[in-house]
């Protein structure tokens, strides 16, 4: 089992280095299956907040901050409500739920539709709320966002950074909300230690694969992503 769950994480890790995001989306569905959700969800955030954090350094100087300070803002605020649902709810029906809402959402998109307004500050409120409650709830809090920010006129590093910001940050404030929740046990942390060098080499791997993918290719193969990783988690 730890070794199938340290092949995940390298996995996920590789998928983290080339888009941004996208490492919960691929390692909580198959660490669900041999953990638990309890275990699966924390042990993801964990990753993607803690391991993933050298990455900021590479893309800070891309990060649109007008954008994605008031996503971050309004996320971090609901992290805790999703906290709260994680250890009161069926996080399996939560998954399968969000994951109908990205598939439907990834095929409009690979069908050309794209987002043809302004990044309004009322719709970045409005997305990271949703976001924050997600990522407290099922360590998936990012679809909402990628997406929007997908539709966007940015360059590739510049979407790609600010995604990199969003999943850190919002996986970190997750950590903590489960912490006060009593939802983080030790052999929980133990078990994302031993998957952390796994995801690591995973994240260099990506990050070096990242220049092969043009503005195009990037939007594709991350659309793509999302809906096969979520056609998964339907069945899971």
């Amino acid at each position: 089992m730890l070794a199938a769950a340290f092949a995940i994480a390298t996995g996920a890790g590789a998928v983290r280095g080339i888009t941004g995001f996208g490492g919960a989306l691929v390692m909580t569905p198959p660490l669900a299956l041999l953990f638990g959700p309890a275990v699966a969800v924390p042990v993801a955030l964990l990753l993607e907040s803690v391991v993933a954090a050298p990455m900021l350094v590479h893309t800070r100087r891309e990060m649109r901050w007008r954008v994605i300070v008031p996503i971050l803002a309004t996320a971090c605020a609901t992290v805790p409500l999703g906290a709260h649902v994680l250890v009161s709810a069926d996080p399996d029906t939560l998954r399968r739920s969000i994951a109908a809402i990205v598939i439907a959402f990834s095929l409009l998109l690979l069908r050309g539709w794209r987002y043809q307004g302004r990044q309004r500050i009322s719709t970045s409120i409005g997305l990271g709320a949703l976001s924050g409650a997600m990522a407290g709830a099922t360590s998936i809090g990012g679809p909402p966002v990628i997406l929007y920010l997908l539709s966007g006129p940015d360059r590739v590093e510049i979407t790609r950074a600010n995604l990199t910001l969003f999943v850190a940050v919002t996986s970190l404030a997750a950590i903590v909300a489960l912490w006060i929740a009593g939802a983080l046990p030790v052999a929980t942390v133990l078990t994302g230690l031993l998957l952390a060098p796994g995801y690591y080499a995973g994240l260099i791997a990506g990050g070096r694969l990242f220049p092969r993918f043009n503005d195009t290719r990037f939007r594709q193969f991350t659309l793509v992503l999302l809906v096969v990783v979520s056609a998964g988690i339907l069945v899971v």
